[in-house]
C-alpha cells in the first residue's frame, strides 16, 4: 500500500473538500472544509491530505494541545468510495510515527463518538485505550508509546 500524507495546498484544496464520508458517518466527523478553516484559526492544527497512489482518499488533522500538554488526532476521514482498504489505519500510523519523533512525547490522544464502533475498532487495534474522560460528548482514547 502506497499511502502518503501531504499538506493542504491550493492545488489539492478542491479535491480535499469534495471528499465525503458515507451518509451514516456524517455525524461522526466535521467536514474537511470546516477542519481546514479551523486550522487557519488554530495554527497549531496540522491538516493533511491522505493520498493513495497519487489519489486523494482522505483527510487527517493533528495538533499539540497546550492545555493538557498532549498531541491529539482531531480528525480522520476516508472518502466513502475508498473505505475498507486500510487507508485510515495506515494514515493513523503515519501520524503516530510523526508524533513519536517529537521530543518528550510518550502518548497521543483522540476522541470518538461513542456510537462510532467501526472507528473504535481501528483505534483499539492500534493500541488506543479509553481513558474514561469525556470531551464534548465524545470518549477520549489514548495511545502510550
Amino acid at each position: 500500500m502506497n499511502i502518503e500524507l501531504r499538506p493542504v495546498t491550493k492545488d489539492n484544496f478542491g479535491d480535499v473538500i469534495d471528499l465525503e464520508v458515507s451518509h451514516d458517518q456524517v455525524n461522526f466527523v466535521a467536514s474537511n472544509l470546516y477542519s481546514i478553516a479551523e486550522s487557519k484559526v488554530y495554527p497549531e492544527c496540522i491538516p493533511l491530505v491522505i493520498y493513495a497512489n497519487k489519489t486523494p482518499v482522505g483527510f487527517i488533522m493533528y495538533a499539540f494541545d497546550e492545555k493538557d500538554e498532549s498531541y491529539w488526532i482531531f480528525r480522520l476521514m476516508i472518502d466513502r468510495y475508498f473505505q475498507g482498504k486500510g487507508y485510515g489505519r495506515e494514515a493513523l500510523q503515519l501520524v503516530i510515527d510523526e508524533i513519536k519523533k517529537k521530543p518528550n512525547v510518550d502518548h497521543v490522544k483522540l476522541s470518538i463518538n461513542p456510537s462510532n464502533h467501526a472507528a473504535a475498532r481501528i483505534y483499539e487495534q492500534l493500541g488506543f485505550k479509553r481513558t474514561g474522560e469525556i470531551v464534548e460528548g465524545e470518549d477520549v482514547m489514548c495511545l502510550y508509546f
